[in-house]
């Protein structure tokens, strides 16, 4: 047992390694005893606010937006070092607390000043310099912030926004009136959602962690795919998507199932690269998993103005063909490896699994509650976050009654503390987690206030038709802005969180798409999932090379094989972008139905092409003709549907008559 226990503090500190070197969010100060129970509790008081305001709070929006914000600063600093190397027990330079002060300060006199700044500063000519020093410092602390937690690449975004804002003539004052003081800068909507929506959410998403339901989906995944041929690789897809939906980070999520999956998996026989491939795949697609999606899933619902559950519901068929190509991959690998799966005698049982079924509780509440339109989406992730609490409840009687009795003490005061300790815990975490949130937010806010005050998308708008009525096709016209859209997408996404990315391209590339004719759900749609898979694309596959760094592969081939098993996410944005059928809009049961049948075996076809194996090698040839028959099922429409089947079936008969001639080797 102590052995056991060595072993678990070993891997949990790999894990932590890991995790600071590719997630920005790990990269975070090291408080001890008091410093560290101080910064516990703000973090704690500030998720309760988040709560409170949220709910109750019946100030002005701008009053607690700019309250949120000063609170993020002082959080943020508090967390974030401005370098790795600055990185000590129980430190933070001088300076840093100046800047914390300084940015923290702006804020709050916009907070505390609102209603007289509302009467005074009418417009950019009634600012007085000190009103442009407040918004200036405000902004560049927040900048500043913005580097450590969430990384260079918005920034340099924004910064080339704010360049062209200056250059097309706009002054310093009507600029900082647009960016800090009014709803067009960093307190516009993706702040304003996020305060609103997403804060809760995380707050939810880390009190869930805690109830222990990653073991869970876990242990449910061993039990519906663990005996299987590659048993462990379809562990990882399940689990990883059910825990991902929950997590929203990539990284997090990669490190997090990745170090129980990946170990077993190279166990199995799998290759290192594809082991961790695996893994950074499913973890990535996690975040377009129904229906929580991440924070990024009430951003989209905020932009395109729509109701939560009709985003869930859209999102429904992308993310089951997303998982369903990685799901068939890892099957077809394992037939051409003569893989096994994991003893039964090893796997948990599921009648011992169905005692914890009650850990779904709070999930199954929160989206009976969204989609039955019963709560608002604040109170029920609120109602949700007391349920979470009251399904630990009997794991932490039962560890209580453990230690009560090895110890001697009095079990209810050990569950107590315990409970007490488990709360503090996940509002610490959701705290921790709505700093490069909020931060992200706030950034994409001033990418869009550039943006508004000096035209620009408009201009950019006419540049995409004009370029459009060049062509003559307007099919390859459209190709080409999709094309370039999704390189936009992925290159602001490395390293860049979701939903900042999401935020960006929301207001600057979706526009484009809408005006040249992709349907506005579809276009939202298609910037999302190109930000998302930025976390598995080389050069910078942060959530592969986490997934690599835990099984000791090479870093870029484990981003190739990623990018390979997720190839869904760069095939059916365009699919619905140009057919929005895909997105089940406006389709009646029996199409609905069609779609997802015709879509599951075009998945099939592909993973038969990329991956080479169906009974036995396939010829290059037939590969090309199972891809391309692939594309055409996934494609809704019932001439291509007919042409895909042929196809593909043509390709199944064809490898099923060898191997009846010779035997397959699995």
């Amino acid at each position: 047992m102590a052995k056991e226990k060595k072993n678990l503090v070993r891997d949990d500190a790999s894990a932590d390694e890991i995790m600071r070197k590719y997630d920005r969010e790990y990269a975070t100060r090291i408080w001890t005893g008091v410093p560290q129970k101080i910064v516990r509790y703000v973090m704690s008081v500030f998720s309760l606010y988040c709560i409170w305001s949220t709910l109750f709070s019946t100030a002005d929006l701008p009053i607690r937006l700019s309250a949120f914000l000063g609170l993020i600063i002082i959080m943020g600093f508090l967390t974030y070092p401005a370098a790795k190397h600055l990185v000590r027990p129980n430190f933070i330079p001088w300076y840093d607390v100046v800047i914390m002060l300084l940015g923290a300060a702006c804020f709050f006199y916009f907070c505390f000043n609102y209603r007289a700044l509302v009467m005074t500063v009418t417009s950019a000519s009634k600012m007085t310099p000190f009103h442009i020093a407040v918004g200036i410092i405000g902004i560049l602390c927040l900048a500043e912030l913005c580097r450590r937690c969430v990384g260079v690449p918005i920034l340099c975004v924004a910064g080339a926004l704010l360049v062209y804002t200056f250059a097309s003539g706009q002054s310093l004052p009507r600029v900082i009136y647009t960016l800090f003081y009014g709803t067009s800068g960093v307190m516009a909507t993706p702040v304003q959602v996020c305060l609103k929506f997403i804060a809760v959410f995380i707050i939810f998403g880390a009190f869930l962690e805690r109830t222990g339901i990653a073991g869970f989906f876990i242990d449910l995944a061993n039990c519906a795919a663990g005996a299987s041929s590659g048993g462990p690789a379809k562990v990882a897809v399940i689990s990883s998507a059910l825990c991902g939906m929950v997590s929203g980070s990539s990284v997090g999520n990669t490190v997090t199932t990745g170090s129980v999956t990946i170990p077993m998996m190279k166990k199995t026989g799998y290759r290192p690269e594809f082991a961790a491939a695996v893994e950074a795949a499913a973890s990535t697609g996690g975040q377009i998993m129904p229906p929580i999606m991440g924070a990024a899933a009430f951003l989209m619902a905020e932009f395109m103005d729509v109701k939560y559950g009709q985003v869930a519901l859209w999102a429904i068929l992308p993310a089951v063909l997303y998982f369903a190509g990685i799901f068939m991959s890892v099957h077809l690998e394992a037939k051409k490896l003569g893989l096994q799966g994991v003893p039964r005698s090893e796997l948990p049982k599921f009648r011992l699994l169905v005692r914890s079924i009650y850990l779904l509780l709070p999930l199954i509440i929160l989206i009976w509650l969204v989609s039955a339109n019963i709560r608002s989406l604040q109170w029920s992730a609120s109602i949700a976050i007391i349920l979470s609490i009251v399904v630990s409840l009997p794991v932490l009687f039962i560890d209580g009654r453990k230690e009560a009795a090895e110890t001697g003490g009095k079990m209810p005061v050990i569950a107590g503390k315990r409970l007490f300790a488990l709360i503090v815990n996940s509002l610490e975490a959701g705290g921790r987690g709505c700093i490069t949130v909020a931060v992200a937010c706030s950034m994409a806010g001033i990418i869009a206030g550039c943006i508004t005050v000096t035209g620009l998308a408009s201009r950019l708008i006419s540049g995409v038709i004009a370029i459009s009525g060049a062509i003559a096709s307007p099919m390859l016209a459209t190709l080409i802005a999709l094309f370039l859209t999704m390189l936009c997408c992925i290159v602001l996404g490395m390293g860049v969180p979701t939903t900042a990315n999401y935020c960006i391209m929301a207001q600057t590339c979706a526009p484009i798409l809408i005006t040249i004719g992709v349907p506005k759900i579809a276009a939202h749609f298609f910037v999302f999932y190109f930000g998302i898979v930025a976390d598995i694309t080389p050069p910078v596959a942060l959530a592969a090379y986490a997934g690599s760094a835990i099984a000791k592969s090479d870093p870029m081939k484990t981003g190739v094989n990623a990018t390979k098993l997720a190839i869904a996410a760069f095939i059916i944005p365009y699919v619905f972008a140009l057919e929005p059928g895909l997105l089940l809009m406006n389709n009646g049961f029996l199409n609905a139905v069609l779609s997802i049948v015709t879509a599951a075996v075009g998945m099939f076809g592909i993973a038969v092409g990329l991956e080479g194996y169906l009974r036995g090698n396939v010829h290059w040839l037939l590969r090309i003709v199972s891809i391309v028959g692939g594309l055409l099922l996934i494609y809704p429409g019932v001439l291509t549907d007919v042409i895909g089947v042929v196809a593909v079936g043509a390709v199944v008969a064809a490898q099923l008559l060898r191997a009846k001639r010779r035997p397959a080797a699995a």
